[in-house]
C-alpha cells in the first residue's frame, strides 16, 4: 500500500475550480450587505433588551425593531399610527428622521463590496454584478418591510424596495471606482477618443468644470467638518447641562445605553444642524422653534441630552461672528483650486483680453460664483437628508431649511473662494497679476512660445519639466545614433508621459512645440 500510494500522482498544484460568475458574485456581495447590516443592528437591539432597557419588547419584538430601524437607516419612511392604548395621544405620521450614523453603515459595507466586485471584472464587466446585486438589495428591502410591519409601525413595499438602494448603490459605485480608477473601465464607454476629437477650448472647459466641482466639494467637506468641530465645542461647553438631563431622566444604564446609541445615530444629522447654524440659515426642532446666530424663537424640545447643547434664547452679539466659519471653507476651496493648476476661465479671458487688471478680477469673481453654488447644492442636498420628521405632535419639522442653506452656505463660499483664490499667490509666492509667461507687452499670449504654460496650468509645466529631464537622459544614452549631435535638446511631447518621452531614436516623441492643426491652436490665424 505504501508503494503503491508513493507511485500514485500527487495532485495537479495549478488545478483550479470554476470561477463564479459575475451576476453571482454581486448577489453574494451585496446580499451580505444587507444581512451584515441588520446584524449589527440588531446586536446593539438585542443587548439593550438583554441589560433590560425595553421591558415589554421581548425576543420577536426585538427582531422587529431591528427591522425598522433597518429601514429607517435606509431612507425608507415609516407610516405610525397610534391609539390611546398605547401611552400616547391617538395619532398617525410619518418618521423620515433618518439616523445618517446608520446610514453609514450600509454605505461603507458598499463600499468594500465594490471595490471586490471591480477586481473581479474586466473592462465594461462591472455592470452585471453590480445590477443583480442591487436587484437582490431591492428584494431584501421589500421582503423587509413586509416582515417587520406592525400595526402601529409599518413601511410600504414599494418605497422599502427602493430607497435602499440610494446609500448601496452610491458606496459600490464609488469602492469600485476607487479600486479602478477608471470610469471607463466600470461603464465599458473609452471616452478618450472622444476628447481627442474635440477642440483645445472644450478641453479647456472640461478640466475647468471638473475642478470647480472638486473644489465645491473640498468646500462642503470643510464645512461640514467645521459644523462638527462647533458641534463639539457646544456639547463642551454644555456638559454640565447634558449630565443634568441623564439624571432627570432616571432610565439607568441600560436606558441611557440606548438613548446614548440613539444620540450617536443621529451625530451627522447634529453636525450638519450646527452647519446650518453657523452659516446663518438656522434649523428647527419642531414646529414654530427657529435656532441661528442671528436670533432664537425658543419653543419646547424633546428632553434629550444632545439637545441640551442648542445656543439659548439670547445670544451675545459677537455670536454672528460664526459665519467666519462657511467663509474659512471657501476660502480652503479657493486656495485648493489655485494649486489644482485649471484655472482656463482665467487663461481664456487673457488670451482675449490682456488687460489683467479687468480679466482677473472678472475670472476670479465668476469662478467663486461657480464654487460657492456647487458647495451650496452640496449642502442643500446634506440638509434635505438630516431633516425630517418624527411623526408625533410638534415634531413633525426638524433639521435646516434646503433652500435658505444653498443661499447662505453659496454665498458664503462663493466670498470665501474668491479671497482664497487671490491670497493663496502669495502663499504660493507668485503674484497673482503677473501676465502669461512668454510674449511681450501687448502681444497675443496665444502666440507667445510660453503661452502653454499659461493655459495648462503649474500641473503641465511640472509635467514638462519631468519630461524634459527624461528626454535627455534618453539623448545622453542615444549617442550618435540618437541624434547627440543635435545642438538642441528636443522637448517630449506636451501632455504626454514620461515613457514617451524616454523612446530615443523618434524625433516625432519629442517634437513639443510643433503646433496643432489650425482649428486646434487657440488664437492662430487660421481660426
Amino acid at each position: 500500500m505504501n508503494s503503491q500510494g508513493s507511485s500514485s500522482p500527487a495532485p495537479s498544484a495549478d488545478r483550479r475550480g470554476v470561477p463564479m460568475p459575475l451576476w453571482l458574485q454581486g448577489v453574494v456581495e451585496l446580499g451580505s450587505v444587507a444581512v451584515v447590516s441588520y446584524l449589527l443592528i440588531l446586536l446593539t437591539v438585542l443587548m439593550v433588551w438583554l441589560a433590560d432597557g425595553f421591558d415589554s419588547l421581548g425576543l420577536t419584538g426585538g427582531f422587529v425593531l431591528s427591522g425598522q430601524v433597518w429601514l429607517l437607516a435606509h431612507l425608507t419612511p415609516l407610516q405610525v399610527a397610534l391609539d390611546p392604548g398605547a401611552g400616547l395621544p391617538a395619532t398617525t405620521g410619518t418618521v423620515n428622521l433618518v439616523p445618517l450614523g446608520l446610514t453609514l453603515v450600509p454605505f461603507v459595507l458598499a463600499w468594500h463590496a465594490g471595490r471586490r466586485l471591480a477586481r473581479a471584472c474586466w473592462e465594461g464587466q462591472f455592470w452585471q454584478p453590480y445590477l443583480s446585486g442591487l436587484a437582490v438589495y431591492s428584494a431584501a428591502g421589500a421582503v423587509a418591510a413586509l416582515l417587520f410591519g406592525t400595526g402601529e409601525i409599518a413601511a410600504g413595499p414599494a418605497a422599502a424596495a427602493v430607497f435602499p438602494l440610494v446609500p448601496v448603490a452610491l458606496g459600490a459605485f464609488v469602492g469600485a471606482y476607487r479600486a479602478s480608477r477608471s470610469l471607463p473601465g466600470l461603464i465599458g464607454v473609452n471616452a478618450a477618443a472622444w476628447v481627442e476629437r474635440t477642440s483645445q477650448y472644450s478641453r479647456w472647459a472640461g478640466s475647468y468644470v471638473w475642478a470647480v466641482l472638486r473644489a465645491g466639494f473640498v468646500a462642503a467637506v470643510a464645512g461640514v467638518g467645521a459644523g462638527a468641530a462647533l458641534l463639539a465645542a457646544a456639547l463642551l461647553w454644555n456638559w454640565n447641562d447634558v449630565v443634568n438631563v441623564y439624571q432627570r431622566l432616571g432610565t439607568g444604564v441600560p436606558g441611557d445605553t440606548a438613548l446614548t446609541g440613539l444620540q450617536l445615530g443621529y451625530l451627522p444629522n447634529l453636525a450638519v444642524y450646527a452647519l446650518a447654524w453657523a452659516t446663518g440659515a438656522g434649523f428647527e426642532v419642531g414646529e414654530g422653534t427657529h435656532t441661528s446666530p442671528l436670533g432664537t424663537q425658543a419653543g419646547p424640545v424633546p428632553l434629550l441630552p444632545a439637545l441640551a447643547a442648542l445656543p439659548p434664547g439670547e445670544l451675545p452679539s459677537w455670536s454672528a461672528v460664526v459665519v467666519v466659519l462657511p467663509v474659512l471653507a471657501g476660502v480652503l476651496a479657493g486656495w485648493w483650486f489655485l494649486r489644482e493648476g485649471e484655472n482656463h476661465l482665467d487663461d481664456w479671458m487673457a488670451i482675449r483680453l490682456p488687460a489683467r487688471w479687468i480679466t482677473f478680477p472678472l475670472s476670479t469673481l465668476l469662478t467663486g460664483l461657480f464654487i460657492g453654488a456647487v458647495a451650496g447644492v452640496l449642502a442643500m442636498l446634506l440638509s434635505w437628508l438630516a431633516q425630517g420628521s418624527l411623526g408625533l405632535g410638534r415634531l413633525t419639522v426638524i433639521g435646516p431649511h434646503g433652500p435658505d442653506v444653498l443661499l447662505w452656505f453659496g454665498a458664503e463660499v462663493a466670498v470665501g473662494a474668491a479671497v482664497g483664490y487671490v491670497v493663496g499667490p502669495w502663499l504660493e509666492r507668485e503674484p497673482p497679476f503677473a501676465p502669461l509667461r512668454g510674449g511681450a507687452a501687448g502681444e497675443d499670449p496665444g502666440d507667445g512660445p510660453g503661452a502653454d504654460l499659461g493655459r495648462t496650468g503649474r500641473r503641465e509645466a511640472r509635467r514638462r519639466r519631468r519630461a524634459e529631464a527624461a528626454a535627455r537622459r534618453a539623448m545622453r544614452s542615444a549617442g550618435p545614433a540618437g541624434g547627440a549631435g543635435s545642438s538642441a535638446v528636443p522637448r517630449p511631447a506636451q501632455g504626454r508621459g514620461v515613457a514617451d518621452a524616454e523612446t530615443p531614436g523618434s524625433a516625432g516623441a519629442f517634437d513639443v512645440d510643433a503646433p496643432a492643426a489650425p482649428s486646434e491652436v487657440p488664437g492662430s490665424p487660421e481660426r
